[in-house]
Formats: structure tokens, sequence, C-alpha cells
């Protein structure tokens, strides 16, 4: 019988410790993950010798943006080097002999915040600021905003993850923060 039990218990917290296997979480800050492109980013392709090419781009809705020279390209989820090679390739393949291509991102897309803060909405991204920058940026707390922690609206491997994280994590573009009520 004490066999038993202690077989039952194994399973329950083996099959315990499989329960977050795979599902994504916010850890991933800029520092660690190279950003991927994505819709409303803005991007910078510098090309060298040739002033009509240099230029900035948006990404549309559908994931790509248009060029001259090099038409309709896909970007989205591309790093700045991919897209850099993707779009060497099509230069190299006909217009272009041994083109240097430079891509960078002008603007990022956008993050929201909502909540007890003195003003919601959609506001420019800075590489690297935290949830207290936007805080600040979105003109601070309201007098009953809880002040040590928020939720945090993140997209990951295709799904939408939420976690309460403090107030020094690092964001990404387009990620959504949630300033909650405080309970007197």
């Amino acid at each position: 019988m004490r066999f038993v039990q202690l077989l039952l218990l194994t399973a329950v917290l083996a099959l315990a410790g499989c329960a977050n296997v795979g599902k994504p979480t916010l850890n991933t800050t800029p520092a660690s993950a190279p950003y991927r492109l994505d819709t409303g980013d803005v991007i910078r392709l510098s090309v060298y010798n040739d002033e009509q090419l240099t230029n900035t781009y948006g990404i549309d809705d559908s994931g790509h943006t248009a060029m001259p020279l090099v038409g309709r390209i896909y970007l989205r989820g591309k790093t700045t080097n991919q897209a850099s090679a993707l779009i060497t390739a099509r230069l190299a393949a006909s217009y272009l002999r041994d083109p240097n291509v430079a891509v960078e991102v002008a603007t990022y897309r956008p993050f929201f915040i909502e909540g007890e803060v003195a003003s919601s909405g959609q506001f420019a991204y800075v590489y690297g600021m935290t949830v207290r920058d936007a805080i600040a940026i979105a003109g601070g707390f309201t007098d009953v905003a809880q002040r040590s922690r928020v939720t945090l609206y993140r997209k990951v491997e295709g799904r939408v993850v939420e976690q309460k994280v403090p107030l020094d994590f690092v964001l990404m573009p387009s990620d959504t923060i949630v300033v909650h009520e405080r309970w007197l």
C-alpha cells in the first residue's frame, strides 16, 4: 500500500512539473533576444552609394514593406540583420552589383497603457524603457493607483501572455500595461 501511495505521489508531482512546460513567459528582455520587426515599425534602409534607395520604410498590416527596385518584401518576425540580408539578395539578383545594405529601426511600434494613469492611450516606445518610464510618459499615477505592480500583456510565441510585473520590468513594443486601482 505504501508503495502505491509513493508511486501515485511521484506521478502527481511529475505531472504538476509539466504543467508549465511550453507555456510562454515574459522573462525575455531586449538584451537577451534580438528585436523582431512587425507591423507599425519604421525601418531606415541605407544602401551605400545609392541615395535613391536610402530612405525610411514602414511595415504594413500584412508584415510587408515596399521599396523601389525591391518591391514588396515580407519582414514580420525578421531581425534587422535578416531584413538586410533579404534586401541585399533582392538587389543583387538583378539591380546592383555587390550592394552594401544596412537596416535599422527608425521608429518602434507603440506601447499601450490604460487604467489608473493620468493619460491612457498609445505612446511611442523607446528601446530599453521600463514600466516606470511608461507610467511617467502617461502622466504618472492617479491618486487611487496601485503603485508597486501592474498587469502586462505581451504577445509571445503567437499567444497573448498576461503577467503581474514590477515597475522596473523592461517593456517591448506593442506591450499593453494595465495599472489597477488599489484597494483601500
